[in-house]
């Protein structure tokens, strides 16, 4: 239930936190940690971090205008790869800040930076965990992923994909190792 009242804020407030145009702007979103995202060691749930980091995505196709065509078009959001690393525990009632960039495309899937920051107390400003994604738009109708230069002019936006970082393209490397691998 929880995570429904946190979509239904992140929808209700997206106005009120402005527009995005990515890939130069991010989306930055506070959260609290409250006892249903704990674990039995008594600090946010690895699931969870997962779970809202697919808000900070829906902030970014909110916000970017990207969210009309979506449900226009009845496209469907594919993850297609995604890890984590976690740096520091997030504790009970704790603030902290998760900020989605987009950092890198092709033509049909995006990577996505998300960074959990600690907001407030001896730790503030210390990243908890960071994580990149990587997926799409996919087009049931067309069984194919919508193209990203057709979801980039939605947006009004004809940006060229930075290149990798050297975490990032170690993330690809290993998404294509991992599918050539489930190949066998």
């Amino acid at each position: 239930m929880n995570l429904w009242i946190r979509l239904i804020w992140l929808l209700l407030s997206a106005r009120r936190r402005g527009a995005l145009r990515p890939p130069d702007d991010a989306s930055r979103i506070d959260f609290r940690v409250w006892p249903h995202d704990l674990d039995l060691s008594v600090h946010m749930n690895n699931g969870r971090y997962l779970t809202l980091m697919d808000l900070g995505r829906l902030d970014v196709m909110v916000r970017s205008g990207l969210w009309r065509a979506v449900m226009d078009n009845r496209w469907t959001p594919i993850a297609s790869a995604i890890t984590i690393r976690f740096r520091r525990e997030l504790t009970p009632f704790q603030t902290f800040r998760l900020e989605t960039k987009l950092v890198n495309w092709d033509a049909t899937l995006v990577v996505m930076e998300q960074t959990f920051t600690i907001v407030g107390g001896d730790y503030d400003g210390q990243v908890a965990a960071r994580g990149l994604f990587k997926g799409g738009l996919y087009d049931r109708k067309a069984r194919a992923f919508v193209p990203i230069k057709r979801l980039m002019a939605t947006i009004g936006v004809s940006a060229e994909s930075p290149q990798p970082s050297a975490e990032v393209a170690a993330f690809l490397h290993a998404d294509v190792t991992m599918k050539q691998a489930a190949r066998r």
